[in-house]
């Protein structure tokens, strides 16, 4: 099935492989509770047990450094498109508020990114991510 969407998840590959896990479920988490229209219904096996809905769409996973990273945030807020990010020092919260603060604490120049997730028009996202390669 062909969408008129793509959501795209961008790591920084000199992350621990824990880190780089959980960079990608806290912004994939983000994309979810931002654009509710992506999740799907919930499942249900042939015995009757529910579910819990996933996102009903493949989300692709690019690696990038520190500057491509910082291009793709600067590409998508050129594109009017809010992406989700995550910063090295939300490694040092322990909850949503602290997270929200430590990126509220650094000028977007400043950000030290570790990941960033974007949906929109398929082409847009291209655009955006254009010249990334998918993590390995």
């Amino acid at each position: 099935m062909q969408f008129d969407t793509k959501i795209a998840v961008v790591i920084r590959n000199d992350l621990e492989v824990w880190q780089k896990l959980n960079v990608a479920s806290f912004l994939s988490g983000g994309i979810a509770a931002s654009f509710p229209e992506c999740v799907g219904q919930n499942y249900e096996d042939g015995s009757g047990t529910r579910y819990l809905s996933l996102i009903g769409q493949p989300i692709l996973i690019y690696g990038a450094d520190r500057a491509q990273l910082s291009r793709a945030l600067e590409r998508a807020l050129a594109r009017e498109v809010r992406p989700a990010l995550y910063t090295e020092d939300m490694f040092k919260t322990t909850h949503d508020a602290a997270n929200r603060e430590a990126v509220r604490a650094v000028a977007r120049a400043d950000l030290n990114l570790v990941g960033l997730a974007v949906r929109a028009e398929r082409k847009v996202v291209d655009k955006i991510l254009d010249g990334l390669k998918f993590h390995s």
